[in-house]
């Protein structure tokens, strides 16, 4: 579709390529396989002499509909989807890394990425460097003559950290090193770190792509060269690979994405806003927040704050279990990205496989909660936060 289109439109509109059906809705493809019309045909599919579907490990038109429409609303010439968010970031560096070369990442991202960069990674020779996502010169002094990926989430998980993608994007290319951004809280209603200089973005499409709660999918998306010779070449043949059924329920929740985002964003805001009144509560993160240490650049880098809420309560683990505890609201899980709000205890779900030390330089301490704002009443929620905080 045309460039001038709103993102909106692009949510609902790219990526359509309508049968001889004349359907409306787009269908699914629900095959392992394609047929060709004869062997010449076949041969030149196999050969990449000629486009066309081959085999729904790599070529499926449902899951092509979502990377295109992807691709557009985040201003990248192209895209590949994968079965999940982490094997997005799997795929995306077995692509651009080999023995011997360094990643410099962020200490704010996902323990599972930590886990990867830490146990996985490194058994193949690959090393990683941790530094503030918000301190620019802790980027320069860390990367090195091998350093090929500089790896970030923005804002960053759970504390919400806002790093400056322009920035490091000067940093990233003296240093001769692709940029990667992680997009997951944002997704491209609310940010496209394309805009600012970023090289590679990564998603989750599990979390607010889809919006509901109902399907694992990630995507990989960046210049057309790298993505189609590099990332896909590595999907086709290790076969990380996402089903056609959950990239038609991505495709599906895109649709309203825009509108989810603005809503649980203002959420957001009004809950922060409520928390940081709370006696028992010490700190607040939420980049909506004039209180956050980023939200001047939040508010030139993003269109809203997001729907990701952390907090510090008084008392450490136990006074913060005990506000898990005490929800009847809230779904106690750590997903996040559905409709309905989460709440979860960081150093002991999703950064509880990282060490002691890791979340403490990473600032996780035992009193933090996480809670992504879903679309319920502010009130409701306000009410089912309060039981544990001593209301």
């Amino acid at each position: 579709m045309d460039d001038h289109y709103a993102i909106e439109t692009l949510a609902i509109r790219a990526g359509i390529h309508r049968t001889h059906f004349g359907e409306h809705s787009e269908p699914i493809y629900l095959t392992s396989s394609f047929v060709f019309e004869n062997a010449a045909q076949a041969a030149a599919r196999f050969a990449n002499q000629e486009p066309g579907n081959i085999y729904a490990r790599f070529t499926n038109p449902s899951v092509t509909a979502l990377q295109e429409r992807l691709a557009a609303m985040e201003g990248a010439e192209a895209c590949v989807a994968t079965a999940s968010g982490m094997s997005a970031i799997l795929a995306c560096c077995m692509s651009l890394l080999k023995a011997g070369e360094h990643i410099v990442s962020s200490r704010g991202i996902f323990g599972a990425t930590v886990q990867l960069f830490d146990n996985i990674l490194r058994k193949f020779g690959v090393e990683t460097t941790y530094v503030s996502g918000t301190d620019v010169e802790e980027w320069r002094r860390a990367a090195k003559p091998n350093t090929k990926i500089f790896y970030l989430e923005t804002p960053s998980n759970p504390l919400t950290e806002v790093s400056d993608i322009a920035a490091l994007k000067q940093v990233a290319r003296s240093a001769g090193a692709w940029l990667v951004v992680d997009n997951c809280f944002c997704t491209p209603a609310l940010q496209r770190p394309i805009d600012f200089g970023a090289d590679i973005v990564i998603h989750s499409a599990t979390k607010y792509l889809d919006g509901q709660g109902r399907v694992l999918g990630g995507a990989v998306l960046g210049p057309r060269e790298v993505i189609m010779e590099s990332v896909f070449a590595f999907l086709r043949t290790a076969g990380p690979t996402l089903s056609a059924f959950n990239a038609w329920v991505i495709n599906k929740g895109l649709e309203t994405l825009k509108i989810r985002m603005e809503a649980q964003s203002a959420a957001a805001l009004e809950l922060a806003r409520w928390l940081e009144t709370r006696a028992q509560i010490e700190r607040v993160y939420y980049p909506g927040l004039p209180s956050h240490p980023q939200h001047a650049l939040a508010r030139r880098q993003q269109k809203g704050g997001g729907a990701i809420i952390s907090f510090d309560v008084r008392g450490g683990r136990e006074a913060a279990w005990r506000v898990v505890d005490s929800t009847k609201l809230l779904s106690i899980t750590a997903n996040l990205g559905d409709t309905k709000s989460t709440i979860t205890h960081p150093a002991t779900t999703t950064h509880g496989r990282i060490s002691a030390e890791a979340r403490a330089a990473a600032g996780i301490g035992e009193g933090l909660l996480r809670v992504a704002v879903g679309l319920e009443s502010v009130e409701d929620l306000k009410r089912d936060l309060a039981r544990g905080l001593g209301a």
